[in-house]
């Protein structure tokens, strides 16, 4: 049994210094804040692992997107997995339009005749869905010529102008996925061009062959869930009938005991074949928008 070591804090500390003084605490929240870094830092510097990243919830409105994006440069994952909602911020963010600072206490009807959509105390401009509707239909007939959903993806990565996740992810060759992709303003984009009489053929059950086959081929595998949902529904799935996951990092503020799957504890995917008993793993319940620069800090000082 080891010693709960008390928290100290000196003037000038760097984040991973903190991270390090938290784990060497070693329980509760900072304590499992302490080892997810360990977690992430191991699977990435394994070059036996295919690190799985799942992203759910309003991350890019919540400011967490230029983390993203770093993650996805560095190499810190290997395969992408996210909602359809995150890629239209994303899109919204890369053709010029920024999110707003705002209220949660704010009249929601004199909101909508300002123009503005409402993510909790984040706002974005209605405007940008003209923005997108006038980039779909310049490029629709490139994207008519995909087959899948990632390489749906990756050309609407290619052919923004912007800094964006799915522009690194095209320039990196990161596989992303969005299974639920109608299931969002980019969804929404592609109805507005099948309604008009244009045709587009993408087979959604490639993706589940191709995220199942880097699953299944990878050595080792490790996943990071920030959120839950259809992203880390998805790669669970795809981890389902292998040895499991060698190591897997949670951060999420849903709870486990009505069974759905964004409250579920990694542990519960050992009866599932998803997780390896042996792997080493934590839950991290907490705010992303809390936890996830406080990760990418304290790992760039170690990577």
């Amino acid at each position: 049994m080891k010693e709960v070591k008390q928290i100290k804090i000196k003037k000038g500390m760097r984040v991973d210094e903190l991270v390090k003084e938290m784990n060497n605490a070693g329980v509760m929240g900072g304590g499992r804040l302490g080892k997810a870094v360990d977690i992430v830092e191991a699977m990435v510097k394994d070059k036996d692992c295919k690190v799985f990243l799942g992203i759910a919830g309003a991350l890019v409105p919540g400011g967490q997107r230029e983390l993203l994006i770093e993650m996805i440069e560095n190499k810190w994952i290997d395969v992408l997995v996210t909602t359809g909602a995150n890629l239209t911020h994303d899109l919204a963010e890369a053709l010029g339009y920024h999110h707003i600072q705002g209220s949660s206490k704010v009249d929601d009807s004199k909101l909508r005749k300002q123009g503005y959509d409402r993510m909790y105390d984040s706002y974005m401009p209605e405007k940008v869905y003209g923005s997108m509707e006038n980039f779909f239909e310049k490029n629709f007939d490139t994207f008519a010529k995909c087959e899948t959903i990632k390489e749906f993806l990756w050309e609407v990565g290619r052919l923004t102008s912007g800094r964006s996740m799915l522009k690194a992810c095209y320039e990196n060759k990161i596989p992303v996925f969005c299974p639920a992709i109608s299931d969002s303003g980019i969804g929404l984009m592609i109805w507005g061009r099948l309604a008009k009489g244009k045709k587009i053929n993408i087979n959604a059950f490639e993706d589940l062959k191709e995220i199942i086959d880097i699953a299944w081929t990878a050595k080792k595998t490790g996943v990071i869930y920030l959120g839950g949902g259809v992203p880390k529904n998805y790669i669970q799935q795809a981890m389902q009938l292998t040895k499991g996951a060698s190591y897997g990092l949670q951060v999420t503020m849903d709870r486990p005991e009505h069974g759905g799957s964004s409250g579920a504890e990694l542990k519960e995917g050992i009866s599932w074949g998803k997780l390896d008993p042996k792997g080493s793993y934590t839950d991290l319940i907490c705010d992303v928008t809390i936890a996830l620069p406080i990760i990418v800090a304290s790992l760039k000082d170690r990577l």
